[in-house]
């Protein structure tokens, strides 16, 4: 039985997020740890491109103050088909801080599903925490 967390999302976001982490597995595998953020970005966004998915990197995300929108300077990392949000670190662990960082992301975004990957891991599955939005 699927958790309840993939029981909130519809299954082509689910499936989307999937696909996302096989590429992110890739650039690691390929990569290694111990490289800039950038590196990781760009290979990520080449691995999910190949794969036929529409991604827009460093997207601006201005924030909705009072009903005024503010542009801050903020972007997102990766937008991947216009759904899902990545967050990349190259750090040495993700703190409960980048999770926050994430939720604000999806909030202002008005996004539902968000993948934090932190790519300064051994093994990359320890690096990956899903953040889900209840908008």
């Amino acid at each position: 039985m699927a958790s309840p967390a993939l029981q909130e999302l519809p299954d082509e976001l689910n499936e989307l997020s999937r696909l996302v982490l096989d590429c992110a597995f890739k650039v690691h595998k390929v990569l290694g740890p111990g490289l800039l953020e950038g590196s990781y970005r760009l290979c990520l966004a080449h691995e999910l491109r190949r794969r036929g998915l529409k991604v827009e990197a460093e997207v601006p995300l201005p924030i909705n103050y009072e009903g005024i929108l503010l542009e801050t300077g903020y972007r997102l990392d990766l937008l991947v088909n216009g759904v899902l949000v990545i967050e990349l670190k190259a750090i040495d662990a993700i703190l409960p801080v980048h999770r926050a960082q994430l939720l604000s992301y999806l909030k202002h975004s008005n996004k539902r599903l968000g993948l934090l990957i932190n790519f300064n891991c051994v093994l990359l599955k320890n690096g990956i925490r899903r953040v889900i939005s209840s908008k």
